[in-house]
């Protein structure tokens, strides 16, 4: 009996209802902790392995393509599946609640920054989430690479891919167009090294199956793709003119809407590559100072949601700072939203719009070898995201060893990879130890 043959006998897993999903993505949008590479291990453990909503290569196939785009990654990846399960519909849901959560979460923080300066009890529980979502970024790294990295030609673009971006700070997008530009000349002179996306081979039959044909409603058609264009525009644009029609032209709301617009179409390489760009003109529009962008990113990193985040904080107290004869609360709450909603809405516009011809592209043998090779050069950068969030957080200071975080790390780490300990269960719990060590151990 053939391998496909006993593929096809396997169970399949049954298509989630709207209602399942729905909750699925409300619950991702409150454990998303840990930035892209943390958010992409909770969807990789929770969709292709528990769930089985998607097989491994389709998951990497849409990967790939949200990896290219501007704006932040893992969300797009949310649309991009939560569009194949359930249309447009599940799209939206995906993407807005991957983010709204972390909108109320972040406000609250902001507003506590900015009225009463920093709680201990807050930094408390963010001290305990620290060590936690360096295990889960380590979790990614080896789940991914373990289904990524099947040759040694896959192993040699991660290594280089970690090394050009840890030890020569490589602009993100370059490493992926190198890896890609590898992976199309590799796969011409050396196919079976290089064609190793597929999950083949697999005892487990997906929802969304490597040898499925895509939706009928992913199916490229002209005028949906021109709706989508003149839908997802003036959605879009509307709040940013709205404050300028009421607010002035200079107004503090309206310069966070068409600078935060720009943004969004030109943040490539992941939110560090985009944040001191953001951090620089925030600065000069005189929103921030140079220290509270730092807190800002402080609070972003340990609060659910996409690390690029943190520009709701810019938009929070720019506004604060700056409230245009408003109310300094009304004032920040709507430069949050306009900072926000500016942000995020153009993800929807590139994976709607260039989502069903990446789904015609699934297949393609030329497209697998570079999107092969870009996989693994993406092992590579998160194995880099990991390492930096373990030298901040082990060692906080020069000289001084953080052996609390480490002993954290060290049992959540074989907790999700041997025990399968919930992604849940780990930030939960790792947030209650650390109000515990905090105010009671130490105190």
């Amino acid at each position: 009996m053939t391998e496909a043959v006993v593929r096809k006998e396997q169970p399949a897993s049954a298509h989630p209802s709207f209602a399942e999903a729905f909750r699925f993505w409300v619950k991702l949008g409150f454990i998303s902790f840990g930035g892209p590479a943390g958010q992409i291990a909770i969807m990789q453990t929770e969709l292709v392995d528990r769930k089985r909503w998607i097989s491994q290569s389709r998951f990497l196939h849409a990967l790939n393509y949200c990896m290219l785009l501007p704006g932040p990654e893992a969300q797009q990846l949310a649309i991009y599946i939560g569009w194949l399960l359930h249309k447009t519909r599940g799209g939206i849901v995906a993407g807005a609640f991957f983010v709204i959560p972390s909108i109320f979460v972040l406000w609250g923080l902001s507003y506590v920054y900015a009225a009463f300066g920093n709680i201990p009890w807050i930094a408390a529980i963010f001290y305990g989430l620290k060590p936690a979502v360096t295990a889960i970024v380590v979790a990614a790294v080896v789940r991914i690479g373990r289904k990524a990295l099947r040759n040694e030609v896959m192993w040699s673009i991660a290594t280089l891919a970690f090394v050009a971006i840890y030890f020569f700070k490589v602009p993100f997008p370059l490493i992926v167009l190198s890896a890609g530009v590898i992976g199309i000349i590799g796969g011409r002179f050396w196919r079976d090294k290089f064609y190793v996306t597929s999950s083949h081979g697999s005892s487990d039959t997906s929802v969304l199956d490597d040898e499925d044909e895509s939706p009928e409603h992913t199916q490229p058609n002209g005028s949906r793709g021109l709706r989508v264009i003149v839908v997802c525009l003036v959605l879009w644009l509307i709040p940013t003119l709205l404050a300028g029609l009421t607010k002035g032209w200079n107004s503090t709301l309206f310069n966070e809407g068409v600078f935060f617009s720009k943004a969004a179409v030109v943040t490539f390489g992941g939110a560090y590559a985009v944040l001191p760009y953001v951090a620089q003109q925030a600065v000069q529009h005189g929103w921030l100072q140079p220290g509270q962008m730092m807190d800002g990113l402080g609070l972003a990193e340990t609060t659910p949601g996409p690390l690029i985040m943190v520009v709701q904080f810019v938009g929070f107290v720019g506004a604060w700072q700056n409230p245009d004869s408003m109310t300094p609360v009304l004032a920040a709450t709507l430069g949050a939203l306009i900072t926000t909603w500016a942000t995020f809405t153009p993800c929807f516009l590139w994976i709607f719009l260039g989502g069903p011809y990446i789904e015609r592209l699934r297949g393609n043998v030329r497209l697998a070898t570079a999107l092969s090779a870009i996989t693994a050069a993406i092992v590579g950068v998160i194995l880099n995201l990991a390492v930096w969030f373990a030298i901040h957080v082990f060692f906080p200071e020069a000289g001084r060893v953080d052996w609390f975080a480490i002993a954290i790390s060290a049992v959540a780490l074989p907790g999700m990879l041997r025990w399968k300990w919930s992604v849940i269960a780990v930030v939960i719990g790792s947030g209650l130890i650390g109000l515990i060590y905090q105010t009671v151990v130490l105190r």
